[in-house]
């Protein structure tokens, strides 16, 4: 159920823990995956079983079973249901109950053609820019960047048939198409005084821009993200961003990227004198909490994320956050501040350095060590408190098992 519930999976049933192979002798009764098949039926509600006896490289036998993506909610026969996240399977109760079915719509509205939008009704230019960066990128399969323009728009969903998808329109789409979308992203940048009154605003409404354009005006028309800060090093002065350029485009890319866009709704960017909050609309994707953001992927737009990772603007595996913990404490400011509201998520990061000798020290570190960005986050950390026990550390980066943490 918590596979179906996700995004569909295989289970290796007889196999031990720890082992890479079954025992040589073992053998699978012709019967049992039909077994196996018509008990889990008995047992549960809109789980597909395709259970399938596999030969391993020592000759022992076991069964693959392999559970796809359910198109409705999963569950058993009692009413219990439950969700993969990462590595573990767990129990969905309360209002997330709602949450799933919402949810868990039997077609993305990624993929959807319900505007009738024909697929050669496209905006030439941002066609031949994406066609142009996913030949150029080194993340896209030889045998994709030999496909036809046409066939390459079918290859990231974003045509189906004679129609363009919403993720089409989103991405390649006319101006006014994408304004039909109601939901595509418009961005508002609020600057604020010390007084809490707004001294300066930008607005990207009017849908020129597709997502992938949105992060470049952002950075490039925002004058506060070029700032910097002078610290002395020894003789020398460096020059240190007010606001790093990677922590915002990521940023940027999360609320993108992660938003719910069957959710109305503007992305926030509240710049203070003393940090930057940014908003994004809806709720955290089901099974990911401000706890365990670090170590917790669920794509709530698998083809948006897709092609923004062939292009280079995200990394699919969801390690994004976890750049914007490295660059900040490595700059020795605060790690970000994730807080989830009952409409939207708010990420506040903060803009004053508060020990600029972490700066040299983290740097002269990694020269030496070539510390992996894991082993900055810890040392970021252990550096901006002095000292911290393994238990608090353990609790500073938010981990369930700190042994998903190798500290070296």
């Amino acid at each position: 159920m918590a596979f179906a519930n996700a995004a569909g999976g295989t289970l290796s049933i007889g196999i031990e823990d720890g082992q890479n192979l079954p025992p040589p002798e073992q053998r699978i009764p012709p019967d049992l995956p039909d077994l196996l098949r018509r008990k889990l039926a008995e047992r549960t509600v809109n789980v597909t079983a395709l259970p399938n006896v596999a030969t391993a490289a020592n000759g022992g036998q076991y069964i693959e079973l392999t559970v796809p993506r359910s198109t409705a909610v999963a569950s058993t026969t009692d009413g219990r249901y439950y969700l993969r996240v990462a590595d573990q399977s767990k129990p969905v109760t309360g209002d997330d109950v709602m949450r799933l079915a919402s949810e868990r719509a039997a077609l993305p509205w990624e993929t959807q053609t319900s505007l009738g939008v024909s697929r050669s009704d496209i905006e030439p230019s941002k066609f031949q820019t994406v066609v142009g960066a996913l030949r150029a990128s080194d993340r896209v399969k030889s045998s994709v960047k030999e496909k036809t323009s046409d066939e390459l728009l079918d290859h990231y969903q974003m045509a189906h048939g004679p129609y363009l998808t919403n993720l089409g329109i989103l991405c390649v789409g006319q101006q006014f198409r994408r304004a039909q979308l109601t939901t595509a992203p418009v961005v508002q940048f609020i600057k604020y005084d010390e007084h809490g009154q707004k001294v300066n605003k930008l607005v990207w409404d009017d849908h020129v821009l597709n997502p992938m354009e949105l992060i470049e005006a952002v950075w490039q028309e925002v004058p506060d993200f070029k700032e910097t800060y002078e610290l002395p090093d020894g003789l020398f002065r460096q020059n240190v961003p007010a606001f790093d350029e990677v922590v915002v485009r990521e940023l940027l890319v999360n609320a993108l990227v992660h938003r719910p866009y069957t959710q109305r709704g503007d992305i926030f960017l509240n710049l203070h004198p003393d940090r930057l909050e940014v908003v994004n609309p809806g709720l955290l994707p089901l099974g990911v909490t401000p706890q365990n953001v670090l170590h917790t992927t669920v794509r709530r737009n698998e083809h948006l994320a897709r092609l923004f990772h062939d292009l280079r603007l995200m990394e699919r595996e969801g390690s994004g956050y976890d750049k914007v913990f490295e660059v900040l404490l490595s700059q020795g400011r605060p790690a970000p501040e994730l807080v989830e509201m009952h409409d939207r998520v708010q990420v506040t990061i903060r803009r004053r350095i508060l020990k600029p000798e972490i700066i040299d020290f983290i740097a002269k570190a990694d020269e030496t060590f070539q510390l992996t960005q894991r082993e900055r986050i810890a040392l970021g950390l252990l550096a901006r408190h002095d000292a911290l026990t393994a238990r608090e550390l353990a609790a500073q980066l938010e981990l369930l098992q700190s042994r998903r943490y190798s500290l070296g």
